[in-house]
């Protein structure tokens, strides 16, 4: 069952892009755990549909299993985006305004959108881009609204995994005879985040469980262990996981990120 009261603290400093001066839930509860967390992103997913919002698909987080070792994690989590928070690029650029948020970064990470549900236990990479429709550069645009951005992984699910916007650029179309290849790219591809025209941080593929692609497989995985989580479905996006370090914005700012070793235009997003 969810805390209700948190939800409704949660609900409240989101809709007001007001952080929450308290400790994070499980600084608060020693017994808020990820099935606690899960109970209310699923309570907020309720909130939201009843609102008239709808659910468009799921961002990843901690997809780095360097944090897995630090925050006892046995997988990945995540949480929902929705048709208000996801924005389709017009040729790469695409605007938004952030002044409504507390502390927001940006986050370059590959979108996918799915043709087909993705098996539970499917790690073949092949196989499960076979699943896919398209994928995409992306921007997240993430917000905590905990001080100082500590948390912990239970902390980021429940705060709507700190999610505030995805910006989609230019899809590619995966077809049956491209997926060896393109299998190969979303593991060596390398990525620059510019801020200004200046280069502010580099990544690569790897930095996402070693493959994009290998992340949603795991995304299958992780929502399979959730008994009342609902699975990924035909249409639905997937962020799945940034590339690079995470990066304050501020307005005024005009961010770019550039991929090297796969078909994809630079992403252009100016806040």
């Amino acid at each position: 069952m969810a805390n209700h009261a948190l939800v409704q603290e949660l609900m409240a400093a989101y809709s007001s892009g007001r952080n929450i001066p308290t400790p994070p839930p499980t600084a608060r509860d020693a017994n808020f755990n990820l099935p606690a967390a899960y109970a209310v992103e699923a309570e907020l997913v309720r909130l939201r549909r009843a609102s008239g919002r709808s659910t468009v698909g799921v961002k990843v987080g901690f997809a780095n299993k360097a944090l897995w070792r630090v925050f006892k994690l046995d997988t990945l989590v995540w949480a929902h985006m929705y048709d208000d928070t996801v924005q389709f690029a017009e040729d790469n650029a695409a605007s938004l305004t952030i002044g409504h948020m507390y502390s927001p970064k940006i986050e370059p990470e590959i979108v996918f959108r799915m043709r087909s549900p993705v098996g539970a236990d499917a790690r073949d990479p092949g196989a499960v881009l076979s699943a896919v429709d398209w994928f995409a550069l992306g921007f997240e645009i993430i917000d905590c609204v905990y001080p100082d951005w500590k948390f912990t992984p239970a902390d980021f699910v429940a705060a709507f995994g700190f999610h505030r916007a995805l910006i989609v650029g230019e899809p590619q179309l995966v077809e049956a005879d491209t997926i060896p290849a393109v299998v190969d790219q979303l593991s060596a591809f390398t990525i620059k985040l510019l801020k200004d025209g200046q280069l502010v941080e580099e990544g690569s593929g790897k930095n996402s469980l070693r493959s994009p692609v290998l992340c949603l497989g795991e995304l299958a995985s992780a929502i399979s262990r959730q008994p009342a989580a609902e699975p990924l479905a035909a249409g639905d996006l997937v962020s799945s996981g940034t590339l690079t370090e995470s990066r304050l914005i501020r307005s005024g700012e005009m961010w770019t990120t550039v991929v090297d070793g796969l078909d994809l235009p630079a992403l252009t997003l100016r806040v």
